[in-house]
């Protein structure tokens, strides 16, 4: 994230936003960006057309206050020196979020997660994956339930490949991630098994011909991956360590058992186009990662052709 140059961190005052302001603090610090903190205030009955608008129902004097509370959450960042811009607008939440991104040319997004139990507030789940599917930039969610403190820059970072286009771009920005950090490099694929593990399949209760086959297929496509993996290696990799894992099961189960077995601290998801074609696709492994992880993920953007917001 070293030339970062702007972030845009959504807060909506609650404990799960919190974390998502330490981290984007931590993060503007390490890359020298400028942070935008932005609260969306939802009036509890949104404007129609040929009515007042959202902000001319809002008085002057309730937008003055949560933008003290806005300046106030994010004084810590001007204490270690870091730019911060205060904005506080009326309307849908994910709508602003993705219309200021766009306006700012913002790098990043920077927000929070409730964690196993879903989103909350601006953070519920129609905003949050609003944002994520359709954020012109990257998205970085930040759970509650990390490891540790929000600090950088990264030491373990694990990138999920499933040799797409969109994981083949993710695993290049976490390549200069790792360089940038001196961290060790992560590269993980879920190989696909005829049974869900666990439980791995009782062997002993097949024919023999039958266990030979399995396992023979396993050393296959385990040896297959693990060179698949060992070729994205770049040439110029310097001092940057680099791993590998493989893994079976269901995709999401398989990066979020590897990176809290490797005490990982950001998890990099390479996501397609986020347009109505992917919905499925993201619903089905990035939801569930960004949902369950004890530690930040950062979906890049394969960026796609015909894409809509």
């Amino acid at each position: 994230m070293i030339g970062l140059e702007r972030l845009l961190c959504p807060c909506d005052f609650s404990d799960a936003s919190q974390h998502a302001i330490d981290h984007a603090i931590a993060v503007a610090k390490w890359s020298g960006a400028t942070i935008t903190a932005l609260h969306v205030y939802e009036p509890l009955f949104m404007p129609i057309p040929a009515f007042p608008s959202g902000n001319q129902r809002v008085s002057t004097r309730e937008v003055s206050r949560v933008r003290e509370q806005l300046d106030a959450r994010f004084h810590p960042a001007r204490l270690e020196g870091v730019n911060v811009d205060v904005v506080v607008e009326v309307g849908h939440p994910a709508r602003v979020i993705l219309d200021r991104s766009r306006e700012l040319n913002a790098q990043l997004i920077v927000m929070g997660t409730h964690g196993l139990s879903g989103f909350e507030h601006l953070l519920l789940g129609s905003v949050t994956e609003r944002v994520l599917r359709k954020a012109m930039c990257p998205v970085l969610t930040v759970p509650p339930l990390m490891h540790g403190v929000s600090t950088l820059p990264y030491r373990r970072i694990l990138c999920a490949i499933d040799f797409s286009n969109a994981s083949l771009a993710a695993w290049k920005q976490a390549c200069a991630f790792a360089r940038d950090a001196n961290a060790t490099l992560i590269a993980m694929t879920v190989v696909e098994w005829p049974w869900h593990e666990p439980p791995s399949p009782d062997l002993h209760t097949l024919p023999p011909e039958q266990v030979r086959a399995l396992t023979e297929l396993r050393r296959y496509l385990e040896c297959g991956a693990t060179r698949r993996l060992q070729a994205l290696v770049p040439g110029d990799a310097g001092s940057t360590a680099f791993e590998q894992r493989v893994v079976h099961g269901r995709s999401y189960e398989g990066i979020l058992r590897v990176s809290e077995d490797e005490h990982c601290d950001l998890v990099i998801l390479g996501v397609h186009g986020r347009n109505v074609a992917d919905m499925a696709l993201f619903g089905s492994t990035t939801n569930q990662v960004v949902r369950c992880a004890k530690c930040p993920v950062l979906t890049w953007k394969e960026k796609a052709t015909g894409e809509t917001s």
